[in-house]
């Protein structure tokens, strides 16, 4: 049975609207009903904050996956949902935002409890993902065809139909506004859906699930597997009836995914991370991008795939800047999400601080400067968690594995650059293109430098902000296709082109048997 004494009375209230069977296991949720896995297996949730077991969740197996892929194909292919008037679907996508405005409160403690960031970031995350909700109802009713001009007696047009059964990968660190981003434009386009979601952060997906019911969402239209990615994420991958993957991850598997997918020719949406430039010239305002130079690496505590994680700083005042930028980093709050005063929570678990780590320690052996940080935080009332103290390098040199690879924690890596030339050619040296920014005064050289930036995500004195309205997705090795907006929307959709022909009569191109010509 769960130990509710185990955890504090905010912790504990995050749990109480999971489904759970009578040991307290959380169940998944398979086209309607809440079930245990087919072989009774479970995975402990950790809470990154103290290390300590929180809650079990049932541990989805292949055959979990595969049954909720045979359940998802006979809803598509026979269940109402992708013949839904759009006004229907909107109306429930409504419903399910109002439900999550509604228990928003509690869906913030349980983000918090599943990945330890603070509570303020995970309270944005929830609005977001209600606002989310909310866009694609209202996009669902708009005109999504063409029709065209061509020679009578014709007439051409284009309608969008949904792709058909989506599987849906997201990763742990936003892990409801990331199911969000992937079910709402796939549910308002008529698909039907099966989330996987990581096996460290499933329980606001699965709270998530249960909203959905609760807003009439048809049986069958969405199924919650957790489970390890090699397992449920290969089957849903693999599997001839999946007609669409979106995944957000690694390079490494989304080329995995990539291979999988081939078996089918099905479409794939891929995002697949960054090393992200934030280049700032002599001339920004200074305490701007002092402070988004923090905000773009150390919200979330660098788990962000559009983190600012390279800092591209004009040579002519960087002694300057990173005396003040060292002063700052060194008094983030560390601690535990839950704790009102806490600015930067731990990193998810303890894999992926061991991870950190090892990139720490891998830059002190390449030969850069440690400025600050690259240590475990001393955080008030235990040292369980699992924290990593705010870190910057510099003496970097455009080799080293800390500059060229994702770390995906709380390491700041800085270069240097004279001009603005050398700026572009220092920020787009990376296999990666998700995102960038760029700090001046200089409108002309703000708009210069942000058109050669081989990203798809860029800023102009600003860093972060994000919007369901606006595409996201990246260039190169950052991935496939974008989410968000008009063009997420389109990603869950075939385009069909319908030919009429008004003047209905033979065309005589063969000649009757007989007849000349």
């Amino acid at each position: 049975m769960l130990q509710i004494d185990r955890v504090s009375s905010n912790r504990a209230a995050a749990l109480e609207h999971l489904e759970r069977d009578a040991e307290g296991t959380a169940l998944l949720f398979m086209a309607g009903t809440w079930q245990p896995s087919s072989d009774g297996a479970t995975r402990a949730c950790v809470d990154p904050a103290t290390a300590d077991e929180v809650a079990r969740v049932a541990e989805g197996t292949r055959a979990d996956a595969e049954r909720a892929i045979e359940l998802a194909r006979t809803a598509f292919d026979d269940g109402t949902w992708p013949q839904m008037a759009p006004a229907e679907r909107a109306r429930v996508l409504l419903a399910l935002a109002d439900l999550i405005e509604r228990h928003a409160a509690e869906l913030t403690k349980l983000e918090t409890l599943g990945c330890g960031k603070p509570l303020r970031e995970a309270e944005f995350d929830v609005a977001d993902a209600a606002a989310c909700f909310r866009y694609y109802a209202g996009l669902a009713t708009k005109p999504h065809g063409q029709t065209f001009d061509v020679p009578a007696p014709s007439m051409s047009f284009t309608v969008r139909e949904p792709i058909g059964v989506c599987g849906q990968i997201v990763p742990w660190n936003y892990p409801l506004l990331m199911a969000t981003w992937k079910l709402a434009p796939a549910l308002a386009a008529g698909n039907v859906c099966i989330l996987k979601p990581s096996e460290y952060t499933p329980l606001s997906a699965l709270w998530l699930a249960k909203l959905a019911q609760e807003a009439e969402l048809p049986n069958g239209v969405l199924s919650v597997i957790p489970g390890a990615g090699p397992v449920v994420g290969a089957a849903l991958a693999e599997s001839m009836l999946v007609d669409k993957i979106a995944f957000t991850g690694s390079v490494a598997t989304g080329q995995s995914i990539m291979r999988a997918a081939a078996g089918n020719v099905k479409k794939i949406s891929l995002e697949l991370g960054g090393k992200s430039p934030n280049i700032i010239f002599a001339d920004a305002d200074f305490q701007t991008a002092i402070d988004y130079a923090l905000f773009g690496i150390y919200a979330n505590a660098g788990q962000v795939c559009s983190a600012g994680s390279r800092l591209v700083l004009q040579r002519e005042f960087a002694d300057r800047f990173l005396t003040e930028l060292v002063r700052r980093a060194q008094a983030i709050s560390v601690g535990d999400g839950f704790h009102a005063g806490t600015e930067m929570g731990p990193l998810v678990s303890e894999t992926q601080r061991d991870r950190v780590e090892r990139y720490i320690a891998l830059g002190r052996e390449e030969g850069a400067t440690l400025l600050c940080g690259g240590s475990r935080a001393t955080v008030a009332g235990g040292d369980r968690g699992y924290y990593i103290e705010p870190t910057i390098f510099t003496d970097t040199t455009p080799d080293m594995r800390i500059v060229r690879e994702e770390i995906f924690g709380p390491v700041l890596v800085v270069q240097l650059f004279g001009d603005e030339s050398e700026a572009i050619r220092i920020a787009n040296d990376s296999a990666y293109g998700l995102a960038g920014a760029v700090f001046t005064n200089d409108a002309a050289r703000a708009h210069r430098v942000i058109r050669k930036l081989r990203a798809g995500i860029t800023w102009i004195n600003t860093y972060h902000p994000t919007y369901n309205e606006a595409p996201w997705g990246g260039y190169k090795q950052s991935g496939i296709g974008r989410e968000l907006g008009t063009y997420g929307y389109d990603a869950y959709t075939e385009v069909k082109q319908v030919n009429v022909n008004l003047a209905v009569e033979p065309s005589g191109w063969f000649r009757e048997p007989g007849a000349h010509r």
